[in-house]
């Protein structure tokens, strides 16, 4: 079994045992093992046993091993037959808790979710005490969320692409190859994989293709075309092109459909006509352009458009007026300001950690583990954190070669304050403040926690804004623009955070902080040195709204971030 089922199963215990009202410790414990198993780069089965891994204790350990020995696992069957399957579908529904699925099956006894729906519709959750109209509104968005086709993180789809598309590179009948569709577009969320390339014996590539070691069904096996399924039930599409329509295939099957619809228009106003196979003249179909893109593009009189902007939100005028951003690229990054280490929920060590940022070329990071009353992290007490600052003082005075700021990610209380005493902020070089509870409270309340945090002087960064977990849980009811202007007043950095299953600040919502003035930082939220590799989605989500290096703190040299950071 792979990490993420085995994951998925932890977490279903978890839901299970939280129904039936089992004390918190025992269900958090299952919660923490599942999000320790989601953070591991490797294999669950090739480190198992061999290395210590935080949240996973002998018992947990042994329901690990039976998962990945034998598929299944017998307590989880036991306990799955004493919970009404239709609770535990329910708690599939973003925003809806084991305990709320339970209170709604206890009172209406719901079987399906058809009859949920049906109940919502109805208005009959609102005579549950507890409940109303909002929760209602709620149940009726997720359930609607669920019947769409299925969509996968960018941080789980993109590796296995990676691996399909150098595989396929590899072939010497390949002659031109790339990504396309939303994964060239390194949108958040994906559908499916889509690839193109050219080849004058397209027979031996899809036969290639047709039988890599993911492939788990063939749907299609054709010349020019091919689709199988691999794992995670992901949909992968191969298409073989003519060399000389190359860039206009790539063009095409990039997108989005609004941007080529956009396109087209022009091109149409413009007396041409676009599609897969080039740029043609509309009156004698004489083709003009198609072999790149850029020469598409060169021809209607504008700029190569980044495929991250190809959504329609103006960069077709903006490229004709050569006014597109010159974007931040990941050679930009300089340093990592969102670092968690083993002295809370992280696997490795600072010094790991700091091995690891010099690998990557960085001038600095900043450790920031948990603090406050986050216990599912493990939050660091106010004496353990002493420890840490001295440890790091420690070593920066041994090594030169990269700066390491004392730091932590400070819980916001439900008023807005931060959850670590005065005189411990102040020893802090970063501080970093984030929500992990009561993230349901109305519009107005919540915008009025995070003023009021952005007010205080101590903070520096306010992470993963909206509190947003991709396919699971919504972003919290927030106006993000008195938020953008609170945080400009008081000079005050918003995260992009880079974390495969948040990406907050949104693509969208980055876009506008930036043109509020607001600056803005990129940080992994890494919880393991593997996973400082995150950055590239941090990047791609500033890119798609539409920043340049300036307009993030971590693009700064040492010298400059401290002196803008008054260190």
């Amino acid at each position: 079994m792979r990490n993420q089922e085995i994951a998925d199963i932890l977490n279903q215990i978890a839901d299970i045992l939280e129904i039936q009202g089992e004390i918190q410790w025992k269900y958090l414990a299952y919660r923490r093992a599942a999000r320790t198993i989601e953070n591991l780069s490797e294999n669950i089965a090739d480190v198992l046993g061999k290395q210590k891994l935080p949240g996973i204790g002998k018992a947990i350990e042994e329901k690990i091993k039976e998962l990945i020995t034998t598929g299944k696992l017998e307590y989880y069957e036991r306990i799955k037959k004493e919970v009404p399957p239709i609770v535990i579908e329910m708690t599939r529904i973003p925003d809806i808790g084991p305990k709320t699925a339970k209170l709604i099956y206890d009172t209406l006894k719901i079987k399906t979710l058809d009859d949920l729906e049906h109940a919502a519709r109805s208005h009959r959750l609102q005579r549950i005490k507890g409940l109303g109209p909002k929760t209602e509104k709620a149940i009726l968005k997720g359930l609607k969320e669920l019947k769409k086709p299925q969509r996968h993180l960018l941080g789980v789809i993109l590796p296995i692409a990676n691996r399909i598309y150098k595989d396929l590179k590899s072939l010497k009948e390949v002659k031109q190859i790339s990504l396309a569709g939303s994964i060239r577009r390194w949108k958040e969320t994906i559908r499916d994989i889509d690839i193109l390339v050219t080849s004058e014996k397209p027979e031996k590539v899809m036969q290639v293709f047709t039988s890599l070691e993911l492939v788990k069904e063939v749907v299609l096996k054709g010349p020019t075309k091919s689709t199988i399924i691999v794992t995670r039930d992901i949909q992968v599409d191969l298409r073989v092109v003519e060399d000389e329509s190359y860039g206009a295939a790539l063009q095409y099957f990039t997108g989005s459909k609004e941007h080529n619809v956009a396109l087209r228009t022009l091109c149409s106003q413009m007396g041409f006509k676009l599609n897969e196979y080039g740029l043609f003249l509309k009156d004698t179909e004489k083709k003009i352009a198609g072999e790149t893109e850029e020469e598409i593009y060169k021809t209607l009189g504008m700029a190569w458009i980044p495929p991250e902007l190809r959504e329609d939100r103006g960069e077709i005028l903006a490229a004709q007026n050569d006014a597109l951003p010159t974007l931040v690229e990941l050679k930009d990054i300089r340093g990592d300001l969102h670092l968690h280490s083993n002295y809370t929920d992280g696997k490795n060590t600072i010094e790991e950690l700091v091995a690891a940022a010099e690998k990557r070329g960085y001038e600095y990071i900043a450790i920031t583990d948990h603090t406050g009353t986050l216990s599912i992290a493990k939050a660091i007490d106010e004496p353990k954190l002493l420890e840490q600052i001295t440890h790091i003082q420690k070593l920066n005075e041994q090594n030169q070669n990269i700066r390491i700021f004392t730091g932590a990610e400070v819980n916001i209380d439900q008023n807005g304050d931060l959850e670590l005493s005065k005189d411990l902020l102040e020893q802090l070089d970063i501080v970093i403040g984030a929500i992990h509870s009561n993230l349901k409270m109305n519009r107005k309340e919540m915008t009025e926690r995070i003023v009021h945090a952005l007010s205080n002087e101590h903070l520096t960064i306010l992470a993963h804004p909206t509190g947003r977990l991709l396919n699971k849980r919504a972003p919290s009811d927030i106006d993000l623009i008195e938020v953008f202007d609170a945080a400009k007043k008081y000079k005050k950095i918003l995260e992009i955070n880079a974390y495969p299953n948040r990406l907050d600040l949104s693509d969208v919502n980055c876009r506008t902080a930036n043109q509020q003035g607001v600056l803005l930082v990129i940080g992994t939220d890494a919880h393991s040195v593997k996973q400082m590799r995150f950055m590239e989605y941090g990047v791609a989500v500033a890119r798609r709204g539409w920043l340049e290096k300036k307009d993030i703190l971590n693009t700064l040299q040492l010298d400059d971030l401290m002196k803008k950071l008054k260190i």
